[in-house]
């Protein structure tokens, strides 16, 4: 479970602003989401499979690319 402590003198949104953020950076409702329907092992791993491509293409495209490179697409 999420905390955030009211500081003194902060307003509501600011408070809630922050718990935002304290629960995204947790990853809780992200969770709450996959774990929200039963997913078999096979789509588990064409899922992981998947976001590990789109992590390796994301990672190998911005090499060289960099200011002070003649780097060009």
């Amino acid at each position: 479970m999420s905390q955030v402590v009211v500081r003194e003198g902060e307003t509501f949104d600011s408070l809630l602003r922050r718990f935002n953020k304290r629960v995204q950076m947790d990853g809780i409702l992200s969770e709450a989401r996959r774990r929200a329907h039963f997913e078999k092992p096979s789509v588990q791993r064409k899922r992981k499979a998947a976001a590990k491509r789109r992590k390796s293409t994301r990672t190998t495209s911005t090499i060289g690319t960099g200011p002070g490179t003649n780097a060009r697409r």
